[in-house]
């Protein structure tokens, strides 16, 4: 049970995790991996290597410490943890793996003249609260998802019905049940997490489903990523008539109805959510503006069909800037990178629009700046991670 007394006991040590948090999320990554191999196929080796992972949870871990004693202002952080822990099917025996791992990394991190038996006893309670919320919150999107039309619960066989080179490096995959029963249906801008054995190792990714939703299949369309182990498996021994393992779909980066004008921003792969939005916006009418950036034509998916759709749907504005386009390329609407003045000559005059936008972090930050400078209302102007929750403050 979580006092008050733990509550004070956790925010004294804010300070801490301020300075040294990354290198404690670093040691309980270590031990949890050591400790608990099993929970190896959760994870991206990838986001381990670069940091990404333990930014990430330094940051959730620093900001439920701030707010221990009101954690509705975590906003939106709860939210999206819930949903990347039902896209790999995170379960309650997991929980107690990482909560022995994060006290004993915090004691062996911290040192014992600090990290007394009283400040552990205060960690363990305000973890097994945060414990608590999640599982409570992922069981009841679990039950959900199973008794929705079409929905399952944990793995389900699929298989690949048809693949598409999109651009020299994406390529898109159709999903289809290996039952032939119904699909749940999904929002736009949800994505699914897949599970493969790659090398005799079981590992499980997220994905943005790239395709306006209907009952019959589910698309991705995934980034050949250089040392990218599941990306590259996929493009390689991913062909027609494999079977796959889906997990139901999930996410709270979606699509909202409305009236106002629609603009969705995305660079490189960041461009499959915004697929899905796009397909299901344009039967509405909702004056759209789309705008992709790529390092040049031959990296570029999609042009064709955005070019395509922008001639049958006059409410479709569309723009492409290439950083680095090449002599055999189509001229782009803009060389280099997107900038504020390039956003103001695109954007309707009216800044009261509902814009989203997905790509590599330094992107996202650029996009969200100007897009607040230009006075968009930040409560309209929305954006996705791929890869472990962060920030961009």
């Amino acid at each position: 049970m979580l006092s008050d007394a733990h509550r004070a006991i956790v925010k004294s040590t804010v300070p801490l995790l301020e300075s040294g948090g990354e290198a404690l999320t670093t040691h309980f990554y270590k031990m949890l991996m050591r400790d608990y191999p099993q929970v190896i196929p959760l994870f991206n080796k990838a986001h381990q290597g670069s940091g990404d992972q333990q930014r990430a949870l330094a940051n959730g871990v620093l900001m439920y410490a701030r707010h221990i004693d009101q954690l509705e202002q975590l906003g939106g952080l709860v939210t999206t943890i819930i949903n990347k822990h039902v896209a790999l099917q995170i379960q309650p025996e997991h929980y107690p793996m990482v909560g022995d791992c994060l006290l004993r990394a915090i004691r062996e991190v911290l040192g014992a003249e600090i990290a007394t038996d009283q400040v552990i006893e205060a960690w363990a309670a305000a973890y097994g609260q945060l414990a608590d919320i999640l599982i409570g919150a992922e069981e009841n999107i679990y039950q959900a998802t199973e008794k929705a039309d079409g929905g399952w619960r944990g793995l389900r066989k699929f298989v690949v019905v048809r693949r598409v080179d999109e651009s020299e490096e994406i390529t898109s995959f159709y999903f289809a049940p290996e039952d032939g029963k119904a699909i749940m249906e999904y929002h736009p801008g949800q994505y699914i997490g897949l599970c493969v054995t790659v090398d005799g190792e079981e590992m499980r990714r997220q994905y943005s489903l790239s395709a306006a939703p209907n009952d019959k299949m589910y698309r991705i369309s995934v980034k050949r990523e250089p040392n990218g182990k599941v990306s590259n498996f996929l493009h390689d021994h991913m062909t027609v008539g494999k079977q796959i393992d889906l997990m139901p779909p999930s996410g709270e980066f979606t699509l909202t109805p409305g009236e106002r004008p629609l603009v969705l921003i995305s660079g490189g792969v960041g461009i499959t959510p915004m697929l899905a939005m796009l397909d299901a916006a344009l039967p509405s009418k909702r004056p759209v503006v789309f705008i992709h950036a790529a390092r040049h034509g031959g990296v570029h998916a999609f042009g064709k069909k955005i070019a395509d759709l922008a001639q049958e749907h006059p409410q479709l504005q569309h723009y492409f800037c290439y950083e680095q386009p090449r002599e055999q390329d189509q001229a782009p609407h803009a060389t280099g990178y997107i900038d504020r003045d390039k956003l103001a000559g695109w954007l309707p005059e009216s800044m009261d629009v509902d814009a989203y936008f997905v790509g590599p972090k330094s992107f996202m930050k650029a996009i969200k700046r100007h897009l607040h400078e230009l006075g968009v209302p930040a409560a309209q102007s929305r954006y996705e991670f791929f890869g472990p929750a962060a920030s961009l403050d």
